[in-house]
Parts: structure tokens; sequence; C-alpha cells
């Protein structure tokens, strides 16, 4: 009993993120079952559903050409899925060789769950970047990386990317798949002419692409903030076997694993809107502020973080000079990145990143817009949506009362929790909802559990007493995974 509770006090702190020097063996154990369950979720559907270019030819070059080679000078989803299985056997292979351990080095843990992401990461995404190399910037990617990195050379030549015109900027010959130019595409594609992202993406593109072809494929961006998100967790003042899992969870789920080869930008905003939360868990109010704006710059969805992680702080007791103090450096962190393209032109950043996406873009998915048109009630996918209105009597009641429950519980793990909820409604109610965006609402409730497993948390106390700088915490019995 003494040697189980001496470990538990020297991992379950949570002091520093790193700061543990071995895992238990039930925590291991718990590792490599995570690790185990997402190769044999990710397997299967590794690689599959690319878009079905037709380059015209492939011409290998660069580092990456023998990626290319080995792959037939095609996408092969067979090379992918053999490394993701060796991956597989590599885990099996250190519990085989684990039995007798009583407890593992920290820094093997880590190693070994970093590992597995990049197996399950890397390979595709690569193959995919040297597809594009050997063909053209138009195959092998995605229309949204596409355009933010044409948006990040826009800014490289003193250019706004907002209220640009996309349809020769080569994007165009994304969309016939075969690298041809369409007028009817040309018309047809509503998001040649907007850029509906937030300043984040052009910024971070603008720096990314000065690194030498083909390393300045914006994916890799996207993979690097993915393996980000491991770091983020490990922050959470959460014991380390928890930390541990969730934060394979959270670099290695399908939807994460997906959307860096395929070329979903949603990684970066989610790893520094994770990082947020858990940097309010450190006291490191500022940061937690700093980190949050930049999820906000990144994606828009970020926004819904706001008031719940401002409500965190002021349930922690944070005195009313810091919290302006912190309000001042979100404000400025987003000032910084918004206001020389608000500047720029007003109205056209209002429309490409507000109104192209709530009322100009086609009803695509399976939320309640996709339902409606189903139904009769909706003309046609590019018809009108009352999302306002719909949101104005379904999401922001929901929000105000998650929001109320949070300032009555006072309890850290709510806020998260809540804007899971709060994210999840409104992914359902808005007028695009693709399959890839439930990683939102999932990255919420990991960011829940994280803060709920911190020790000294008393369950059930009515709310979590803020830490002091440089006091341990003390509670109740954990869960058993460390």
């Amino acid at each position: 009993m003494e040697d189980r509770l001496g470990r538990r006090g020297r991992e379950g702190s949570g002091r520093d993120a790193g700061s543990s020097e071995s895992i238990s063996r039930g925590g291991f154990w718990g590792l490599l079952g995570v690790l185990l369950g997402l190769v044999a979720i990710n397997l299967p559907e590794l690689g599959s559903d690319p878009w079905p270019f037709r380059p015209g030819s492939v011409d290998p070059q660069g580092p990456l050409a023998p990626l290319v080679r080995a792959a037939g000078e095609e996408w092969d989803v067979g090379l992918a899925r053999a490394i993701c299985f060796l991956a597989g056997l590599a885990v099996a292979l250190v519990g085989a060789v684990s039995f007798k351990r009583r407890d593992f080095p920290a820094s093997s843990a880590v190693a070994l769950a970093l590992g597995v992401a990049l197996a399950l990461l890397l390979p595709s995404t690569l193959l995919q970047i040297g597809l594009r190399d050997a063909t053209a910037p138009w195959f092998h990617t995605n229309d949204s990386v596409y355009q933010i990195e044409i948006a990040g050379d826009l800014v490289l030549d003193g250019e706004n990317p907002y209220g640009h015109d996309y349809r020769e900027s080569g994007m165009e010959r994304f969309y016939t798949r075969d690298g041809t130019v369409s007028e009817r595409v040309r018309e047809r594609e509503v998001s040649l002419e907007h850029y509906a992202y937030f300043p984040g993406t052009a910024i971070t593109s603008s720096v990314w692409r000065l690194l030498p072809s083909p390393f300045d494929d914006y994916r890799l961006f996207v993979l690097a903030l993915t393996l980000a998100g491991f770091a983020a967790a490990m922050v959470f003042r959460a014991p380390l076997g928890w930390r541990l899992a969730l934060g394979a969870v959270v670099v290695a789920n399908p939807i994460a694993v997906r959307s860096a080869w395929f070329g979903q930008n949603d990684a970066p905003s989610l790893t520094l809107m994770l990082l947020a939360f858990a940097l309010v868990t450190r006291e490191r109010y500022r940061w937690a502020a700093a980190s949050l704006a930049a999820a906000v710059l990144l994606k828009q969805f970020a926004v819904v973080a706001i008031p719940f992680i401002a409500l965190m702080m002021v349930s922690r007791g944070v005195a009313r000079a810091e919290l302006k103090r912190v309000a001042a450096v979100f404000a400025g962190v987003v000032a910084v990145g918004i206001l020389p393209f608000l500047i720029a032109d007003p109205v056209a950043f209002y429309e490409d990143t507000v109104k192209f996406g709530a009322g100009t873009y086609k009803i695509v998915g399976y939320g309640l817009s996709a339902m409606l048109l189903r139904a009769g009630i909706l003309e046609d996918r590019d018809g009108s949506y009352p999302f306002a209105l719909i949101a104005v009597l379904t999401w922001l009641p929901l929000t105000a009362w998650l929001l109320l429950a949070q300032h009555r519980l006072r309890e850290g793990w709510v806020g998260p929790a809540g804007f899971a909820i709060s994210m999840l409604m409104l992914l359902f109610i808005g007028r695009t909802f693709n399959n890839y965006y439930l990683v939102w609402p999932m990255t919420g409730a990991i960011a829940a559990a994280l803060v709920w497993l911190a020790p000294g948390r008393q369950p059930g106390s009515g709310g979590a007493q803020p830490e002091r700088h440089g006091e341990e915490r003390t509670g109740g019995p954990q869960p058993r995974l460390r």
C-alpha cells in the first residue's frame, strides 16, 4: 500500500508535465491497450476515400521520390496500413517483454505513444506530399489546404487574401480532378471567390511557405500541430497514465489521422484550445488567454470556448485586476492577427469569414439543415437557411444554461464539458456539417476528463479550490490508471 501510494504521489501530482520518472504497471498496460485500440480502429480505413485525381503523368523527384516509387507512383493504402500494422505489432512486443516489470520509465511510455502516432500520421501524409511534388500543386491535396497556401503566398507578396479572386490561381484546376481549366467550375465553385478561414491560417502559411519545397506543404504544419496536441495533454494535472492515454487519443484518433494526410486544417486550433484549458489548470492565465486567442485566429470554432474558459478563471477566484490583464492579452493577440486584414478591406473580411460560411456555402452533411432539406422544408442546397434564428432559439439558450451550471457547480471540468456540448449543438444546427467537425466536441470531452482526473479534486464537493503556487493539492482516491 505504501509503495502504491508513493508512486501515486510522485506521478499523480502533475506539478510539472514531464516531472514523473515512472509510470505504474496499470498505467502502462492501460496505455498499451489504448495504443492497440487506436491501431485497430485506424488500420481498416487508413488512406481510404482520397480525391479521385487523374494526373497526366507522375515524375518522382526530390527527397520524397523514393517513397513515391515504392508506392508505384500512385496513391497506395497498402504501404501506410502495413506500417500501421507494424506499429501495433511493436506495441504487442513491448507488452510481451514487460510482463514482470512493476513500473516503467515515463520517457519510454512517451516515446512509444509518439512512435505509434507517427506511424499512423507520417506515411500517408508524406506520400500525398510526394505525389503532389511529382505532379502539380493542384493534385493530391485538399482545396482548403491549397487555398491556405495561396493565401500565405499572397501575404508574402503584400496582398490581401480576403476579397481576392481565386478563379485563376490554380485552385480552379483542383476541382476538375485532371488539372484542366473549366469555365463552368469557375462559375460554380463559390469558394473560388471567398477566403473563409480566419487570418491565423494565412499568417502561419506565410511563414511555413518559406520552407524549401516540398516541405512547405501546409499539411506538415497541420501534422506538427497534431503531434503538439500530445504535449498539450501532458500539461494537465491528471495522473501520468491518464495524460499519456488521452494524449494518444488526441493525436492518433481516426479524424486526426485522416485530417493530416487529406488536408483538413483543424488541428492547429484544436491543439491551442486544448493547451488553453490546460494552462488554466496550471494558473497560467495570461498564457491561456494568448493560446486561446491564437486558436480563434486559426479557426472560428474556438470562439465557443471563450466564455467557458473565462468562467473557469472566475470560478477559481482570479482577482479582477488579473482578469483585466488576461482580457487585454486575449484582445491584443486577436487584434494583431485580425486588424491588418480588417483595416485593409472590412467588407471583404466580413463576407468571406462570416457571411460565406453562414449563408453562402451549400448545405452538406448530416445536420439539421440536411434533414430539413431531405424533408422538403428547404428547397435546395444553395437556398436560404435560417441559421441565425435557429441559433438564437436553440444554441444560445443551451449555452447560457451550460454556463449557469458551470457557475453554480464551480467544478473545473464542467467548463470543457460545457464547451463540448455547446459545440456539438452548434455543429448540428449549422448550414454545413462535415464529419471531421466532431473532433471539436471530442477534444472538449478529453479536456474535461483530464481536468476531472486531477489529484486533489473533491468529487461532489461543489467545486475545486483554486491552487496556490508552490502548494500541493490533496484529495480522495483517484482512478487506478496512473
